[in-house]
């Protein structure tokens, strides 16, 4: 008996062996092949390939590095203006740079300013595929992944929101429970310029006229509501909001009548406020004198237009006391403390057209300086040849 299994095991050991060796040799086999296919591949990346790579490392360094330096001069900033660097927001660092570094220039895009990288540096497409040459993208071959990837999301919210539509109405709900359709009133969809920014690809005139129709029809749906956020994401506004929206309320007199005063209204060196009583008979002073006697027939108009494209003429009373500058500012500075003023005896279509005229604008236009080796600011000294 002993004898048998003894003969059993010898028989066993070498079979128990020689699988072992085989399934290791397939192991290292198969280790090889893998091995061999990823330098094959690794072989086939081309020169346009490591070029491409290596300029999307560039660029995400250059991004990194321009975002390090604006943190750190953010850090400056809030030290020197004694704030918290926590809290420190851009709007704060906005008014840093404008105390810090005081200009004049009347192009807002020539004055010093700090921005996130993000806003100044142009967007670039990352790497669209591996080292293997493959796409990360489903619509790569497309030849505008983004842009198609934008209407597919189109078309996938719209779906959505038809079957929302269709449940609500099966169950004998109203839709006015499950939302409502949206209100754009103010804004507008991106032009062209500004969607091929956003999706980092350029795109023909008929792509974008798909576009359009295809929000259009987001936007047309009863609930569509529900996807403000994405439709607004490609809209922008009409106007944009300005620090003195704010309308100020009109107090009253020992008359009895409203009146609206407006302080700092500004215009190169003149400095002056305004004050507008309403209703009143049509007369105008200016530092005590009536405006008849002010200034020249140019400047005068000036000082009425306000009145007049409003069609208030007659209807109140001015006075406005200024100081500094010549003549045509101080005119400049009545001029808008009047239109400011009359926001608050206007409708809201009356102050729209204002803005458009651009009576609601601050004038911050001034004197170039001379530079040196000219006759003056552009002015150029006659050029002699002997």
């Amino acid at each position: 008996m002993f004898s048998i299994v003894i003969r059993g095991l010898r028989s066993t050991l070498p079979r128990q062996s020689l699988i072992i060796n085989t399934s290791s040799h397939f192991h290292l086999s198969s280790v090889n092949k893998a091995e061999d296919v990823e330098s094959v591949q690794k072989a086939k990346i081309s020169k346009a390939m490591k070029a491409y790579l290596e300029r999307a490392k560039e660029y995400e360094s250059c991004m990194e590095t321009a975002r390090l330096e604006y943190k750190l001069g953010k850090r400056h900033l809030a030290n020197m203006m004694g704030a918290d660097v926590e809290s420190f927001t851009q709007e704060d660092i906005d008014q840093a740079v404008q105390y810090l570094f005081p200009s004049g220039l009347y192009d807002p895009a020539a004055r010093p300013t700090m921005k996130p990288p993000e806003e100044f540096i142009p967007r670039k497409k990352g790497a669209e595929f591996d080292e293997t040459g493959r796409p990360f993208h489903p619509l790569f071959y497309t030849g505008r992944p983004n842009f198609f990837q934008l209407l597919f999301d189109v078309v996938e919210n719209i779906n959505k929101l038809n079957a929302l539509e269709d449940s609500t109405r099966m169950k004998g709900k109203s839709l006015d429970s499950v939302g409502k359709k949206i209100d754009t009133t103010g804004s507008e969809w991106l032009p062209k310029e500004l969607l091929e920014k956003k999706i980092v690809e350029t795109i023909s005139d008929i792509e974008y006229d798909n576009f359009i129709s295809a929000m259009n029809r987001l936007e047309a749906h009863p609930l569509s509501d529900r996807v403000k956020d994405f439709v607004f994401e490609y809209r922008k506004p009409l106007i944009s909001k300005l620090d003195n929206d704010t309308i100020p309320v009109p107090q009253h007199d020992e008359d009895g009548r409203q009146c609206v005063t407006i302080y700092e209204c500004l215009r190169k060196t003149a400095r002056g406020d305004v004050t507008l009583k309403f209703p009143g008979t049509g007369k105008i002073e200016v530092n005590g004198q009536d405006l008849r006697s002010v200034g020249n027939t140019q400047q005068r108009e000036q000082v009425l237009f306000p009145l007049l494209f409003t069609k208030m003429y007659g209807k109140i009373d001015v006075t406005a006391n200024v100081s500094g500058g010549g003549p045509s500012s101080q005119a400049g500075a009545v001029r808008w403390g009047i239109a400011m003023a009359l926001r608050s005896f206007v409708d809201e279509d009356q102050i729209a057209r204002m803005r458009v005229a651009g009576l609601l604008t601050r004038d911050y236009r001034r004197r170039e300086r001379k530079k040196p080796g000219q006759a003056g600011a552009r002015r150029k000294y006659t050029w002699k040849k002997r």
